[in-house]
């Protein structure tokens, strides 16, 4: 049954439209988003659509095909940051978008019934919440006729993840999730949220980009991404400058020397040499050598590893068992503390690396990961 059907059958009517938005991986550039610096995420095939119709007596429902709970009624007018709604507060993050919309001033107060389905894997690093909120505030501006752009939707709701959820989340997921388009990856510079489609075909050389999920799941509000977000706000204020992207690769060495803290140092360096990644990646992209960004990948993750040190032994795992069988690179990509890598192979070696990371995760005991191909996939849309 689709959700148009289900939509019916919860709430006795017909839904007003179907709207859908896509989870994300990131290439690379990770915990640059909050510190203005670059990322270059894609959009994912898998998606959070969503049947909705408005009301207009202020009433808020909400359903997932997901959960096993019953339909969340709340009211829009009593809506409050922080609290929990839904069998394990899945349901904050809809409701979040409808409080940020009302916040800054978008009259949603007649509410809305939703009812949702994610083909987005939960937990592995993928933005499952941002496309729940994306496909959210798509909706709702597209039935409340607000008018706004896909950036401003993405702003909201990471605002909506921010101050209502209370995960300190950067701007990134949100904004692949809204804006990304087919068969590109997406520059995005998270100061002026300026963006850049950079071709990502890598069907026309002959490569892959896999995905392997570690089923290791990861949690970004259990303080350790705050943490990190707050060592990187404390190293700038060290150095003086409002965000480390104002930090010059050039001057890394020089600036690290600057600081006391064994901590701190490791996050700055992570995060300018990161940023400094991004560009190369670009660059490298740009000139048709695509290849090339393997070895960028796999450096990307030994900062996470050593100096971020938000990866875990699943993760690792996969970067040395993926390599060692022929990949051109990997790292693990997202939040981290569990969640996805990526692994970039020759299309012809995808099986032979498949197998290689399998047999790796048995041989240690590791629950048996979900591999399967990224595929640069448009962003968030209307459907019917």
């Amino acid at each position: 049954m689709d959700v148009v059907a289900q939509f019916a059958e919860l709430y006795g009517y017909e839904a007003e439209g179907v709207w859908s938005a896509p989870g994300r991986v990131n290439l690379i550039g990770e915990y640059t988003d909050f510190n203005e610096g670059f990322v270059l995420p894609l959009a994912l095939p898998h998606t959070a659509v969503a049947a909705v119709a408005r009301r207009t007596d202020g009433v808020l429902r909400l359903h997932s095909a997901d959960i096993d709970a019953p339909v969340a009624e709340l009211r829009v007018a009593d809506l409050t940051p922080l609290s929990q709604y839904g069998q394990g507060g899945w349901a904050a993050y809809p409701a979040g978008v409808v409080w940020a919309l009302r916040e800054a001033g978008h009259d949603v107060s007649g509410g809305a019934d939703l009812h949702l389905a994610s083909t987005v894997p939960t937990g592995a690093g993928l933005s499952s919440s941002a496309a729940l909120e994306v496909v959210t505030a798509l909706a709702l501006n597209d039935l409340y006729e607000l008018g706004l752009s896909a950036p401003e939707l993405a702003v909201l709701a990471q605002r909506a993840e921010n101050a209502f959820v209370g995960v300190p989340c950067g701007v990134m997921d949100q904004m692949a999730s809204a804006c990304a388009t087919e068969g590109h990856a997406l520059h995005l510079d998270c100061r002026d949220l300026s963006i850049r489609q950079v071709p990502f075909d890598l069907a026309a050389h002959g490569l892959r980009l896999l995905v392997v999920d570690s089923r290791v799941k990861h949690a970004l509000g259990d303080g350790a991404y705050a943490e990190r977000r707050a060592g990187c706000e404390a190293g700038a204020r060290a150095l003086g400058v409002s965000h480390l992207r104002d930090i010059p690769y050039a001057e890394l060495d020089s600036v690290l020397a600057q600081l006391t803290d064994d901590k701190v140092r490791r996050y700055v360096r992570h995060v300018v040499s990161d940023d400094h990644r991004v560009e190369q990646v670009i660059a490298l992209l740009d000139a048709g050598d695509v290849r090339a960004i393997g070895p960028v990948l796999t450096e990307g993750h030994t900062s996470l590893r050593d100096d971020l040190r938000i990866s875990c032994p699943e993760l690792d795992l996969v970067v040395t068992s993926a390599n060692a069988a022929g990949a051109l690179g990997a790292r693990m990509t997202g939040g981290g503390f569990g969640g996805s890598a990526v692994v970039l192979v020759e299309s012809a070696d995808e099986d032979t690396v498949t197998k290689s990371v399998l047999e790796a995760f048995a041989a240690a005991g590791f629950t048996t990961p979900r591999v399967f191909p990224a595929v640069a996939s448009a962003g968030a849309r209307r459907e019917s």
